[in-house]
């Protein structure tokens, strides 16, 4: 496609501003100068790297960003255009100056509050580690649904099926296990599930009966917890460490009760984004070899693991059979597609099956052939590496916003991967105090008392970010600042 006018835009290397920030910043302004009317086509990604002189991945970046924020869309074969809904923005302040006042640290309290009166009434959430649906390729999407609704119809695709999930899921599933994950299962070992909840919840009915014993840590997923509990299962905790779950501690237990399972999530432990070791994995599974329960493992985020590469299951050992492998997409695409998975013995499957014809009779036959074939095309392969990118870097940006804001309040340890932050709050604050002030700035936190199973009061923060821009990010830890200010 033509484009007759050339971006000038002004990189500035010195500026301690990462350089696809400052494009996407001053994209942003243009637009807002009405430079940049909607519809407007862009500069190719290629073509504006070489006028800008930097690595075309950069400039990627820079409109995946503007993508998510809502300031640009993508058309098929045709590129990338301002949005045709933005509103008229002739009244409002530029995007430079906003973002000039979002990333002063010396501004006073009295401005903040002028910006804050000025900004969307919304309120920010950090929550527990959602993603950001506005990075859905919903054209891809849109796309794999029409393949399906119209291909032909003989299949009888919207008929009744296979309560385990469609085969061609099941197996696109166990392929990128096998291949990404280090697991040695087939189709036959899988049940998709809507969202990783009700595999837990499967898990838990096909495992335990009235009064049975479940271990969970002490800190953990309450819907987990509640899923067994709703069971009639026992609930005995144990507590973890900077390594993981304490094995001596769940030793103990095993000795004391007859222990049916255990629910861990080992990979990006939930909430403290701790990584068991592989010492305590260990120890771990041969405790339920010597003691004869099963291990319910929650790979809840596998994807998202930014400093090296991800840890392999407790599923991808040699366990025999003693580990119950839920996982879900629902973090690569959305939560409201309701995609999940659990894999585990054929037996157990079967077991899963019959639970979910008492439940549901059977998933969303269109949406399970939809995500197949998104993961056979490798669509959802090249999502997350778009998403991952993106993330990490909101990652960076809330880590340097909360050092350099937060860091008379809180301390945390740099999470290896996973969408939020578990921040520790220093000696003498009252969480239940900085809660109420956040929110009365809209701002919304999750206090650590949430996750804890005996309701303890946890003097931690769960910060998540992955649904945050980076302004929101940036406005978001600003006011909650000023509600640790406000302590006392």
């Amino acid at each position: 496609m033509l484009r007759s006018w050339s971006l000038n835009l002004t990189i500035t290397h010195t500026s301690g501003l990462a350089v696809y920030l400052q494009i996407a910043q001053q994209i942003i302004d243009e637009i807002q100068r009405g430079r940049l009317a909607p519809s407007t086509a862009m500069p190719g990604t290629r073509d504006l790297s070489e006028k800008l002189k930097v690595n075309r991945k950069t400039v990627v970046l820079a409109y995946d960003e503007l993508i998510a924020q809502g300031w640009l869309t993508t058309q098929s074969r045709r590129g990338t255009f301002v949005s045709a809904d933005l509103p008229n923005f002739t009244a409002l302040e530029s995007a430079s100056q906003v973002n000039d006042k979002l990333a002063s640290s010396s501004e006073d309290t009295t401005g903040a509050q002028t910006l804050y009166q000025t900004s969307s009434a919304s309120t920010i959430d950090f929550n527990d580690g959602i993603p950001d649906t506005r990075l859905i390729p919903c054209d891809t999407l849109s796309r794999a649904f029409r393949h399906i609704l119209l291909g032909p119809k003989k299949a009888n695709k919207l008929g009744y099926g296979d309560p385990r999930g469609s085969i061609a899921l099941r197996q696109a599933i166990a392929t990128m296990l096998n291949m990404e994950r280090g697991l040695n299962v087939d189709e036959n070992k899988v049940c998709t599930t809507r969202g990783s909840q009700m595999g837990i919840f499967l898990a838990a009915r096909v495992l335990t009966k009235h009064d049975d014993y479940v271990v969970v840590e002490d800190l953990s997923y309450p819907p987990a917890r509640e899923a067994f509990q709703s069971c009639g299962a026992k609930i005995l905790t144990v507590g973890q460490d900077k390594y993981g779950i304490d094995v001596v501690a769940l030793e103990k237990l095993c000795r004391k009760y007859p222990i049916k399972a255990i629910y861990v999530t080992p990979h990006h432990q939930f909430p403290t984004t701790v990584i068991m070791t592989a010492e305590r994995r260990l120890k771990l599974l041969m405790l339920a070899k010597k003691y004869d329960f099963t291990i319910v493992e929650d790979d809840y985020d596998h994807e998202f693991h930014f400093s090296h590469r991800p840890v392999f299951p407790l599923a991808s050992t040699n366990h025999g059979d003693r580990v119950v492998y839920v996982g879900s997409l629902s973090k690569v695409l959305a939560p409201g597609l309701r995609v999940g998975y659990l894999v585990a013995s054929k037996a157990f499957i079967d077991q899963c099956a019959h639970e979910v014809m008492l439940i549901d009779r059977q998933g969303n036959s269109i949406t399970e052939l939809a995500v197949a074939e998104l993961m056979i095309s490798g669509e959802i392969k090249r999502h997350i590496r778009r998403t991952f990118k993106i993330y990490n870097e909101r990652r960076n940006v809330l880590m340097n916003l909360v050092n350099s804001q937060l860091s008379d309040f809180v301390n945390f340890d740099e999470p290896s991967g996973g969408l939020a932050f578990w921040l520790r709050l220093n000696h003498g604050i009252n969480i239940n105090e900085i809660e109420k002030n956040a929110l009365n700035k809209n701002v919304r936190i999750l206090p650590g008392t949430l996750f804890s199973a005996s309701s303890q009061e946890i003097h931690a923060i769960r910060l998540g970010f992955g649904s945050l821009d980076v302004k929101e990010l940036t406005l978001g830890i600003r006011k909650l600042r000023d509600a640790f200010c406000e302590k006392g």
